[in-house]
């Protein structure tokens, strides 16, 4: 299989889109929460994917564990805790950005995998982040408390790993792998569901649900997973994580603005000065190898 190691335009707009969806996607889960507790929005997102899809979907070219680990990874992990933390603990705008982390650990776990070796650059790219981090908690409460950075990042370390699991399955139909893979994330968060929402709440938030609420849960649905995580999955199998991954600072850009034009989500300077922190790291990432590779032989040896 050939990874390029520079996106295409065509491939360059795809990805710009799949940013959008994410980055405005904060705001529809914001929207959803106000009636659905958390780990029901998140077994309702992912029985949607299923069904009726499953019906006219045939299975993908992927081992059943590698479908498994992908629905444990990103349906009860990634999107279960990050609807956790968006029900009280992170805002909108602050959860867009934190969960971009997922980059440094998808490149972590690539590396891990391959044997390569952190550079310089991404050490730094590291620091930067993690300075982004620090003043979000400097400024508990504000935002985000401890509780909802902590499964914010816990979130995106679910996401990266399921990053590496659809990448080692190869060129596979991603929009099969995506409706396949939701089976195995529907029955554990039903049963989070029951245990941590409890009944009566469920039963609130269905009957308390409005058209807002479920054009909501479409969305995440058909938008969301149907065609973002297909799209993105379809990306990373035919790039370098670190050439693809990197496009997600783009999302906080997105999501940060979207929660201040629709919610109203303040914007202060430490929050602008954390987005500032942890998009450098992210951009680091992205352009420090491009132009490293445009620089003559020796000027590139030296750096």
């Amino acid at each position: 299989m050939t990874r390029t190691t520079s996106l295409p335009w065509p491939h360059a707009l795809l990805a710009l889109v799949v940013m959008a969806v994410w980055g405005t996607n904060f705001v529809v889960i914001r929207i959803a929460l106000e009636h659905l507790p958390p780990l029901l929005l998140a077994t309702l997102r992912f029985a949607l994917v299923v069904a009726p899809a499953i019906l006219f979907v045939r299975k993908p070219a992927a081992p059943w564990r590698h479908l498994a680990a992908y629905g444990l990874l990103i349906g009860a992990g990634q999107f279960g805790l990050l609807f956790i933390a968006m029900r009280s603990s992170i805002s909108p705008g602050l959860a867009s950005l934190v969960i971009q982390t997922q980059v440094f650990f998808t490149i972590g776990l690539a590396m891990r995998l391959t044997g390569e070796r952190v550079r310089g650059y991404q050490w730094l790219a590291l620091v930067l982040a993690f300075a982004g981090l620090g003043v979000i908690l400097a400024h508990s409460g504000k935002g985000a408390t401890p509780l909802g950075l902590a499964l914010t990042l816990a979130a995106a370390l679910c996401w990266a790993g399921g990053n590496a699991v659809s990448r080692a399955s190869g060129r596979v139909n991603m929009l099969a792998y995506v409706v396949w893979s939701s089976l195995f994330a529907v029955p554990p968060l039903l049963v989070l569901s029951l245990i941590f929402d409890g009944w009566p709440a469920i039963r609130d938030g269905l009957m308390s649900a409005n058209a807002a609420t479920w054009a909501a849960v479409v969305w995440q649905s058909v938008g969301n997973s149907l065609f973002g995580y297909a799209a993105w999955g379809w990306l990373l199998a035919r790039h370098p994580a670190a050439t693809v991954t990197p496009m997600a600072l783009l999302v906080p850009v997105f999501g940060m603005a979207a929660s201040a034009f629709w919610l109203a989500e303040p914007l202060p300077v430490w929050k602008l000065a954390a987005a500032a922190l942890i998009m450098s790291g992210l951009a680091l990432n992205l352009l420090w190898p491009v132009l490293r590779a445009r620089l003559p032989a020796r000027a590139r040896a030296a750096a």
